[in-house]
Order: C-alpha cells, then structure tokens, then sequence
C-alpha cells in the first residue's frame, strides 16, 4: 500500500498557452517508499472566500455574489472554481507535477466575477484530489485509489490572476451575451450614430439613474 500526502508549491500563469491557463506545482510525497509507476490525479479546485479580509471597494464589487457585509456570516461560503487532471509520471519518494487549470474571464461565471473584484492580496483556496494510483503487483500493475481525505491549501496572489488575464485580453475584457441582446445593442448603435459597441454600452450606463 501507498501512502500519498500532497501540497501546492505554486500556482502559476502558463504562458504558452493559446487560452488563459493555469499551472498548479503539485508536490506528491510517498512515504512507504513504494516505487509509484504512474498517477492518474482527478481535482476539484475549490475558493474559500470566507479565510481573506476585503476592502469596501472589494465588497462594492462582491454585491451580486454575496450581499452587503451583514449578510456574509451566512453568504460567505466555499465554492466549486474548476475541476481538472492530470496524469503523473512514474516516481519514488517526492515529485511535482503539473496540474493544468482552464480557466475563463466569462464574469457570468462564480469564480471568475469573483477573482475580478479582488483588488490586491491572496485568493484562499483548497484542492480536493482523488485518483487512481499503479504501482507494481504479483501479476503485474497493482491497482489503488488515492484515500478521499487528500487535500492542499493555498494562497494564490490577486496578481497571478490579474497577470493571466491581462496576457490574454490586455487592457480588456468581455461579456456573453444572447444573440437578441447583441442585435439590439447593434440597432441601437446604428440608430444613435454612436461608432462601436463600447460607446453605446457607456450611453446606456450614462442614462440609467442607479438607486441608492
């Protein structure tokens, strides 16, 4: 038997990737010394918003996830960011490996309406990992599964989110739409003379009176 503890050295922006990608060093420690001939790791890359401070912009920005800061006792909870694999090479005693994490800047998406009002500081999160782990046996492979309890925490920079995005789409960002909506913002675009559809998104904010 297989005796597996896991731990995050970093993570980082991968940048040779055609879409924003991120790159967990995983470090894998086997401690019975048990030659591991290969790992096929399943994750689950949690936040846990509830273990970092925020400033009052940062909860401006929070609103559509969390409600106002009385509330957060109850609405500040861990939530599901991504789940990813990979598969690990042979090894005995320490590795580390790649753990490849795609992500998106859809703000429809949890996680990334989250990561976009963060201004600065650490985003607290957990990797719950499961697997199948092969090692050698009487006829062969041996089969096992890595135990359910597996897990790394990590704080990863504001910045290497930030840096990611900006790699991929400097200085800008983007929105999903329907197929009606954009038909209607280009209508009114052409209807009102504006030039592109970033004025006319503007001319419509500037028009709308926000309640307080």
């Amino acid at each position: 038997m297989t005796a597996l503890e896991f731990s995050v050295v970093d993570i980082m922006v991968d940048p040779y990737a055609v879409t924003p990608n991120l790159v967990v060093k995983l470090k894998i420690s086997e401690s019975t010394g048990t030659p591991v001939r290969a790992l096929a790791v399943r994750a689950q890359v949690r936040i846990e918003p509830h273990r970092r401070p925020y400033s009052a912009s940062e909860e401006d920005a929070l609103l559509d996830l969390f409600g106002r800061r009385e509330r957060w006792s109850s609405t500040l909870r861990t939530f599901l960011w991504m789940e990813c694999s990979t598969v690990v090479q042979g090894f005995s005693g320490v590795t580390v490996a790649d753990l490849p994490m795609p992500c998106t800047y859809d703000v429809a998406v949890t996680a990334s309406k989250y990561m976009h009002a963060l201004q600065d500081g650490t985003v607290p999160v957990v990797v719950l990992l499961s697997g199948t782990v092969f090692t050698d046996g009487s006829r062969g492979f041996s089969v096992e599964q890595i135990p359910w309890d597996r897990s790394a925490s990590y704080e990863m920079p504001v910045a290497t989110w930030k840096h990611m995005i900006e790699t991929h789409y400097p200085g800008s960002g983007w929105v999903r739409l329907d197929h009606d909506t954009i038909a209607e913002l280009t209508r009114f675009k052409a209807t009102h003379g504006y030039t592109d559809l970033e004025s006319t998104v503007g001319a419509l904010l500037a028009g709308i009176e926000v309640p307080r």
